[in-house]
């Protein structure tokens, strides 16, 4: 989905009291970052609630949301300078440490825990959910090499299932036309993010189950930004995580129409009470982080996803502090 849309993250502000006239209070203007994220979706609500609740402006900084449609696309925006700070896969930091490129990006923060679509299917889902039970079935994937791709893989080794043998999995079908290819009969099942799933609902379908918990904590979606950016920057930066940290804390228990009302402005397409269902839907599968601290183990765990899929040589894996810089969220905490 794609979405460039202005935010204006300061204001100026004057306090008078009865009886008296106060001198207007000068604030000091917000420092403007050039800022990307990999696509514009529901999947990112905390990213919303930031902007939407002043958590960005309270840290001094503003900037433009601008979805660069591919995690290749704003990587090679951050490398060449023209992006400061970004939402992307961790992947990208892996695949840049083990390029050629002599600059290099590192995670600062996380926002998503694991892969946040949905199984969606033709019938009722079996309580509980068995994913072996799709063998023999036709799945609606999204492209080859993808992280959605790698994580409906995943799941599905998981539970034993050859994804190349034992499923087919449709991989052709472009982003656009895949909820109208589902509901014209494409397939058994389909893996979709909200508010896909909500729409499909209503359409008489059924969400079956979330990928990432059939996968575990493997971080999906991070911030990043170039080293020499960090090393230069390190109050944005840590002003940037402090925002996410708190928006992550909030969403994690505020009343779901509250969620809701925080992101209507982002999503003008979306009813409340679908964006009120995704954030349940989001929040029962676990897939929003809670603090924006990224871990060893799912870092080695996402290692071990691109290295079983041929993405990386085995052996190849690269530290954790050649991947993530942890000074800000842990000073978040």
């Amino acid at each position: 989905m794609k979405l460039t849309r202005r935010l204006t993250l300061a204001a100026g502000f004057a306090a008078a009291t009865f009886g008296a006239t106060v001198a207007p209070a000068r604030a000091e203007a917000p420092t403007k970052i050039a800022f990307m994220e990999v696509i514009h979706s529901l999947f990112y609500s905390p990213l919303y609630v930031a902007l939407d609740r002043g958590f960005f402006t309270e840290e001094g900084i503003a900037f433009d949301l601008i979805a660069g449609q591919g995690s290749d696309k704003v990587t090679a925006a951050l490398l060449g300078g023209s992006v400061d700070i970004a939402l992307a896969g961790p992947e990208t930091t892996v695949y840049v440490e083990t390029g050629k490129s002599p600059e290099k990006i590192r995670i600062f923060a996380g926002l998503t825990a694991t892969d946040g679509s949905f199984l969606v299917g033709r019938e009722p889902a079996a309580e509980p959910f068995d994913w072996a039970a799709l063998e023999g079935k036709t799945i609606l994937g999204w492209r080859e090499g993808s992280a959605p791709a790698l994580f409906l893989r995943e799941a599905l080794e998981g539970a034993g299932l050859d994804p190349d043998e034992d499923v087919e999995i449709i991989t052709n079908v472009a982003i656009p036309a895949r909820v109208g290819a589902f509901l014209s009969g494409v397939a058994d099942y389909g893996t979709f993010f909200e508010p896909d799933v909500t729409k499909l609902e209503a359409e008489g379908l059924h969400a079956q189950t979330n990928v990432g918990q059939a996968v575990g904590e493997i971080d999906y979606t991070v911030f990043i930004a170039r080293e020499s950016y960090i090393a230069e920057n390190p109050e944005i930066v840590g002003g940037f995580t402090r925002a996410i940290a708190r928006a992550e804390a909030w969403i994690a228990e505020a009343p779901e129409a509250e969620v809701a009302a925080s992101l209507a402005a982002y999503f003008p397409g979306v009813s409340a009470e679908e964006l009120a269902a995704s954030v349940t839907r989001h929040r029962d599968a676990g897939v929003w982080k809670r603090t924006p601290a990224v871990t060893p183990e799912a870092v080695a765990a996402l290692q071990d996803l691109l290295i079983g899929n041929g993405l990386m040589a085995e052996g190849s894996a690269v530290a954790y502090d050649r991947v993530v810089d942890p000074q800000f969220f842990e000073a978040a905490e």
